[in-house]
């Protein structure tokens, strides 16, 4: 079993979507050892996770990607409209970009696939739930390649430039958010607090028409903000 973070105190309420029974099952006994993990409820197709996700509020979404009736890229939608503070990982056997990409903009938080350590699966749910971008390093390096081939053909403006502009604290926001850190701690470096920086977040998603954390980490690092 892994060591949960010591600073939560309500354990976190994971819903788990995967049409493979076998699977799903072996998912949530390794879910639901860990002390600060809660399954709440399983859904076997994209459908079922929408409605299951209205029902139950859960905290993370563990969904896969090819199911009948609805997919999980379908589903991120529904589930992000009807629960909009869940954080979904998408967990699949498909390493086809199209999907990774497609799962972002749908409101993906992660994207692992199948071939990791099911031991590790918890970790990466504890680190979705605190905020975190959780992506297989291969699929981050085809994410990182499809923005860098979009930077060459696209116009000469960068980002900044043909973008709504910032404010001066939105951007170093944004620049610490590049570099992997946590809302705690962009607060510590700038000696604000913790909400006051979740507001600069959600400030820049909106106003760059950007979905999670990771794509603004993306498009900080396109606009040369993550060094």
């Amino acid at each position: 079993m892994s060591t949960p973070p010591t600073r939560r105190y309500e354990p976190i309420r994971v819903l788990v979507v995967d049409d493979h029974a076998l699977f799903r099952r072996g998912l949530v006994s390794v879910l639901e050892v860990e002390p600060d993990i809660d399954v709440v409820g399983e859904a076997g197709d994209g459908e079922e996770a929408v409605r299951q996700a209205g029902d139950l509020s859960p905290d993370v979404v563990l969904m896969d990607i090819r199911m009948p009736r609805s997919s999980g890229i379908d589903a991120c939608a529904g589930v992000k409209a009807i629960a909009p503070m869940a954080k979904i990982l998408m967990l699949t056997v498909s390493d086809e970009e199209e999907d990774l990409f497609e799962a972002i903009k749908a409101g993906a938080t992660g994207y692992l696939l199948k071939e990791i350590p099911v031991d590790e699966v918890p970790a990466a749910v504890r680190a979705v739930s605190d905020g975190q971008s959780f992506i297989n390093p291969s699929m981050a390096a085809k994410l990182i390649g499809e923005f860098a081939a979009l930077a060459k053909k696209g116009s000469s403006r960068s980002p900044a430039e043909s973008a709504p502009r910032l404010t001066e604290r939105e951007t170093e926001v944004l620049r610490l958010v590049a570099r992997g850190l946590k809302n705690r701690d962009i607060g510590q470096r700038l000696y604000i607090s913790e909400n006051t920086v979740k507001n600069h977040v959600r400030n820049i998603l909106d106003k760059l028409q950007l979905h999670t954390r990771m794509e603004a980490a993306l498009y900080a690092q396109k606009a040369g903000l993550g060094d």
